[in-house]
């Protein structure tokens, strides 16, 4: 630990929008920063990102995909890797393929949580555009250990949920527009920061080892937070319900990590899902029904060919309220952040 430390430990999260975000914001940052940067983007699980060759080619500073166990360099932007966790240790970075947070993998919120246990006020964390609330309750985390938050304006966002959320939840230091950030964190990045021990609470202690899917914490039965009433939908356990300063969250036993929001949409998502199944169970059920009502017909069995014919309506009208639910349903989903 240098003896006068700077905001030297940068972590950045967004989703929707966030490509043409970032490139903006290293495009402004100098070659001589005094800071590594850490930025999770919300991507897809499978296949490759060329995040960090789009932001080299960006900017003045290299952007990495780092692996387990790097180094961190000051002047360097590490990304994280599709369906990995990126994580900070002291001096260096992990790499961990544990439980989705927020529905995500990678998430904003181990970065942010694991960056303020081990760096605390050396943290600045900051939420660009996006949908929902992911990075909400680690910035939250970052404030509790002493770091700084910095939020885009939700109305400068392309998706303003993340930033709006952050705001709501969490007492920011700096709401600006895009093209104000860079400028701050090369201001801040010059800063002493007064260095001070403090405690780092079971809570974050907690989550940034489930984040690491180590197994003492999922084994562990004096977890935070209390049962609820409600099963993760991922995999079918309990849900903790968490009650972090403002925010509501839930956690299961092996560590999928939900907002209100993000467990709302994958209520929905499942709830879709389910009439689907059932749309298709019952198409299958009026086509099968229709066609013992015509066997039925050529055997003269005119009863058998009613009771079909009777069942193969009702098994039509049920699928069409279940289309008229998914149409209105999608109709919902597309008119959301």
């Amino acid at each position: 630990m240098p003896e006068q430390s700077t905001h030297d430990r940068i972590v950045i999260g967004a989703s929707a929008g966030g490509v043409e975000a970032l490139i903006q914001l290293v495009r402004d940052l100098p070659a001589d920063l005094p800071a590594a940067l850490f930025i999770v983007l919300h991507l897809p699980s499978s296949g490759t990102s060329a995040m960090p060759a789009i932001l080299t080619r960006s900017g003045v500073l290299p952007a990495v995909h780092p692996t387990d166990g790097e180094p961190i360099l000051n002047g360097r932007i590490y990304v994280a890797p599709p369906d990995y966790h990126l994580l900070l240790h002291p001096g260096s970075v992990r790499l961990s393929r544990g439980s989705k947070e927020n529905r995500h993998r990678p998430s904003v919120d181990p970065l942010f949580r694991t960056a303020a246990r081990v760096y605390n006020r050396r943290v600045i964390g900051v939420v660009l555009t996006g949908t929902l609330d992911d990075g909400t309750a680690g910035l939250h985390a970052i404030k509790m250990r002493g770091g700084l938050a910095v939020v885009q304006d939700p109305e400068d966002a392309l998706y303003p949920g993340m930033p709006r959320s952050a705001i709501e939840n969490v007492e920011v230091d700096y709401v600006l527009p895009l093209d104000r950030i860079a400028p701050l964190l090369v201001q801040l990045a010059h800063e002493p920061v007064r260095e001070m021990e403090a405690v780092v609470s079971d809570e974050i202690e907690f989550e940034s080892e489930m984040a690491e899917f180590n197994l003492n914490a999922i084994e562990d039965e004096d977890r935070p937070g209390t049962p609820s009433h409600f099963a993760c939908p991922t995999c079918g356990g309990i849900l903790w319900e968490i009650q972090d300063g403002r925010l509501t969250r839930y956690r299961c036993r092996v560590g999928h990590a939900f907002s209100v929001q993000s467990l709302m949409a994958e209520q929905s998502d499942g709830l879709e899902e389910a009439l689907w199944t059932a749309l298709r169970a019952l198409e299958e059920r009026a086509a099968l029904a229709r066609r013992m009502a015509a066997h039925s017909v050529e055997r003269n069995h005119r009863l058998s060919a009613t009771r079909f014919e009777a069942q193969a309506g009702e098994d039509e009208h049920r699928a069409k309220l279940v289309r008229e639910a998914l149409t209105k349903g999608a109709a919902i989903l597309s008119d959301g952040d």
